[in-house]
């Protein structure tokens, strides 16, 4: 395993990353998470890069402007070993297999100082506009971030570029395992100066500001000497007068820190700084860093949170989540009764589809999928929950979990848009869906809704009577040749609230359906009149007046009336037939209703 280092002119120019073997990766201005957007003279696609057997294998592109350099000397391919550099523009890349592995830290420092938040709240920053403008830099790191692993590269970045005297930092974890064992690993690290040693973290460093949740400070030395001319003890492996771990809140079972170590000579100008117990100490870099870890909290929950907002959307619709937010779920889901309205649509052709596709099940579910798909969408676009899926149906309500005022209102749009859509479809020979045709029923009344299921199982549904009628409807539709039907309550409120713009309807008859011991008036949900023209307020009004002499028992002048509906309205047929059936005479037993045979 090795790292590929990228080290522009200033110092929040750079990346550490570690390479993957045997992919192919480019670099550029242009080239994801290798990019170097920071250098003008390297192509927005330069070179690519491929690791293997410890080596990098690098290649110029033909298309790229400037040239390569290694050991100074123009070259378009070669091959690099750990330790070894090249130079594209203004940026050195270094090939390194330099590892960080977390040390027991036998040696006690000789200074260990822990700092709380409300402390280091009231220390001043010494260059606060630098420290406030990297910090501003903060929330497009993470938000830029394609993956975890990215967000700790753009992070160890940042501390480096914060924290001048640091000479490392690593983003550490620390789990615990069941037996109560904490285990320290490092998730990403990066230091100034290529030692070509082990980079080693102080466990006991790392554990003590984890469990304590307290930034913690160890000293080693001074400078590497203690102004008496002793040496003193410095950590294993490195030249590290001094070491903090700041941490990270995080979700419960899992501690993040934040580990910085650096040096007290700033060997730019070979001075020694004064020691950490007077003003000029580490105070303002561990504020710095809480700052950093603070934001990274917020910023990482939020994230956690979009996450989970993303993948509970697989299964709540919006409006459930919505009410979700800053609420007892329990609460919100909780079943109870209330006033709702319920849309079941109904895939037609489904069977002859099946028989057709039997050699291609896969596809024919692909198609289904299609077209729950539509039915979800616009059931979902106009506020409503998806309550369950059945086969090739599935059913929308509106009024839970808020209450909506305008429910039959967005119902109807659902079910005029998923119509529109089907019927876009058909004039479409090559779209998947253009064999395919829906009924939808539609009816308004009291019912459960809410979390319902057993104690192994459950889903955010609807139940109650007026579920079935819903059903029963889309059922109808074929019998009555509509689209879409609806009951009395759903229409009324329809012809009260909703503009004949948005929808019209239809009286179509009064039925008794099979296996139900009362009558019921049904209703056709129509465009309105300038997206469905064939049948105008006046062939309605026509209609409606068939059915009114029809229900009188004025047979013969409903047959009339309804020669006034266009011929190739389906709909009328279904009365018409009922009128012939009889011999356009009214039975002695006419009650009023049309009594159907079947279910569909």
């Amino acid at each position: 395993m090795a790292d590929l280092i990228a080290e522009g002119k200033d110092p929040q120019h750079r990346w550490r990353r570690p390479l993957p073997v045997g992919q192919k990766l480019l670099l550029g201005r242009s080239a994801g998470i290798w990019a170097v957007p920071w250098d003008d003279r390297i192509s927005r696609r330069h070179a690519e890069i491929i690791y293997h057997d410890g080596t990098l294998s690098v290649e110029r592109l033909a298309t790229s402007r400037n040239p390569i350099y290694l050991r100074g000397q123009e070259t378009n391919r070669f091959e690099l070993r750990s330790g070894e550099h090249f130079v594209i523009g203004q940026t050195k890349f270094t090939l390194t297999d330099d590892r960080a592995q977390v040390s027991l830290d036998l040696r006690q420092p000789l200074r260990e100082q822990s700092f709380s938040s409300q402390y280091l709240q009231h220390v001043q920053f010494r260059n606060a506009d630098q420290r406030i403008e990297v910090l501003s830099r903060l929330p497009d790191v993470i938000s830029g971030a394609t993956d975890d692993h990215e967000l700790y590269v753009r992070l160890v970045n940042l501390m480096l570029t914060g924290v001048a005297r640091a000479s490392a930092v690593a983003l550490v974890n620390v789990e615990v395992a069941a037996d109560g064992t904490p285990a320290v690993s490092v998730m990403h690290w990066d230091r100034r100066a290529a030692t070509g040693t082990t980079f080693q973290p102080s466990e006991r460093l790392i554990l003590r500001a984890v469990r304590r949740a307290q930034s913690v400070l160890h000293v080693w030395g001074l400078g590497g000497g203690s102004g008496d001319g002793s040496v003193t003890a410095l950590t294993m492996m490195e030249n590290f007068d001094w070491a903090f771990c700041v941490p990270v809140k995080e979700i419960e079972g899992r501690g993040l820190g934040i580990y910085v170590a650096g040096q007290f000579i700033d060997e730019a100008i070979g001075s020694t700084n004064t020691p950490p117990s007077d003003a000029n100490d580490l105070r303002d870099d561990l504020k710095f860093a809480e700052l950093v870890a603070a934001i990274l909290s917020s910023l990482r929950q939020v994230k956690r949170m979009q996450r989970q907002h993303a993948s509970l959307s697989q299964f709540f619709a919006p409006a459930v989540l919505d009410a979700l937010v800053g609420e007892d779920p329990e609460v919100v889901l909780r079943p109870r009764e209330t006033d709702v309205t319920v849309l079941f649509c109904d895939l037609r052709g489904f069977s002859l589809r099946a028989e057709q596709s039997e050699g291609d099940l896969l596809g024919l579910l692909n198609r289904v999928s299609l077209a729950l798909g539509v039915m979800t969408h616009h059931i979902l676009d106009q506020g409503g929950v998806v309550g369950d899926y059945q086969g090739d149906a599935a059913m929308g309500f509106w009024g839970w979990p808020l209450a909506q005022a305008d429910a039959t209102e967005r119902a109807c749009r659902a079910a005029l848009a998923i119509r529109a859509e089907f019927e876009a479809a058909a004039r479409r020979p090559e779209d998947p869906l253009s064999k395919f045709q829906v009924g939808i029923g539609i009816a308004s009344g009291r019912a459960v809704a809410g979390k319902i299921g057993t104690l192994e199982q459950v889903k955010v549904t609807v139940f109650g009577p007026v579920v079935n009628l819903a059903s029963r409807l889309e059922g109808m539709t074929k019998i009555l040749q509509v689209p879409i039907l609806m009951d009395d309550i759903t229409s009324d409120v329809l012809r009260g609230q909703v503009s004949r713009e948005v929808a019209r309807c239809r009286r179509l008859a009064v039925v008794k359906p099979y296996g139900l011991d009362r009558s019921l008036t049904v209703c056709e949900l129509l465009p309105p009149a300038d997206q469905y023209p064939r049948l105008s307020d006046e062939h309605i009004t026509a209609y409606e007046a068939a059915l009114d002499a029809l229900l009188a028992g004025r047979w013969a002048e409903s047959y009339q009336l309804l020669h006034h509906v266009p011929p190739d309205d389906r709909a009328k047929d279904f009365l018409m037939v009922y009128i012939a059936r009889h011999n356009r005479e009214v039975p002695p037993d006419w009650s009023g209703f049309i009594q159907l045979q079947s279910k569909s």
